[in-house]
């Protein structure tokens, strides 16, 4: 995940879901019109697809109801997800991306995510896109670690609640690039270790002027918005 010219990068967060419906098509696009560096989407692997989508139910983003993993594809693809929106695909999300920025794919689910997820990116870096324009994270770090056997040129970045026992450690200990870690949970001294070990640190997921004013004095490496306008504004 390669730093920003100007040493911040701002994430969209699924994609610029201050302004549209979340993991969308439309939210994405949208985060990359106001500027946003790299753009965050959430994948769960389901019926031969991988699709855009944080919950493990469809009653929060969506027309649905219950668990993902209970519809069809075809019944998921007759989903609103908000203001007519779909809920996309990977690789839809990858085609409307073009490459104009980084993307952060999140694995959210277990059963054979990492692989299917793989199997997409290979693809497309085999079609030119550069395997530093990726970063694959996830909270599930088994999930991760099975990632990097299949394709470990994609960089990888840590997801955590909370600091780690041994401070950036648990990142270097999978071959990370970066550890993303909540806004609540920022100790200078994780920054420093993370930086210590050659590793950007990253905070999730901060809306606040001011408190993206604080993060970015206290030398964090990028944020996690909502409204990637706000973050730009910084300079």
């Amino acid at each position: 995940m390669p730093a920003n010219t100007c040493g911040f990068t701002v994430i969209g967060h699924r994609g610029a879901c201050g302004h549209a419906p979340e993991n969308t098509l439309l939210s994405i696009d949208t985060a990359i019109r106001l500027g946003a560096h790299y753009v965050e989407i959430d994948v769960q692997h389901h019926d031969g697809e991988l699709w855009l989508m944080h919950d493990l139910t469809l009653d929060r983003t969506t027309n649905g109801k219950g668990l993902l993993t209970a519809h069809t594809a075809a019944a998921l693809r007759r989903l609103d997800a908000g203001g007519g929106e779909i809920i996309p695909t990977l690789p839809e999300a990858l085609d409307l991306i073009e490459q104009r920025v980084g993307v952060n794919i999140e694995l959210k689910s277990w059963n054979g995510c990492a692989a299917a997820v793989a199997a997409v990116l290979r693809d497309y870096i085999a079609d030119g896109w550069p395997a530093e324009r990726f970063l694959v994270s996830s909270f599930h770090l088994p999930e991760l670690w099975e990632f990097k056997q299949l394709l470990p040129e994609v960089p990888l970045g840590v997801l955590y609640c909370g600091v780690p026992l041994d401070w950036a450690g648990i990142a270097t200990e999978l071959g990370a690039v970066a550890l993303n870690i909540s806004a609540e949970f920022v100790d200078p001294r994780l920054i420093a270790d993370a930086h210590a070990r050659g590793l950007q640190l990253n905070v999730y997921t901060v809306n606040a002027p001011e408190e993206l004013q604080q993060l970015r004095a206290l030398g964090v490496d990028g944020v996690f918005t909502d409204y990637p306008e706000r973050a730009l504004a910084l300079g």
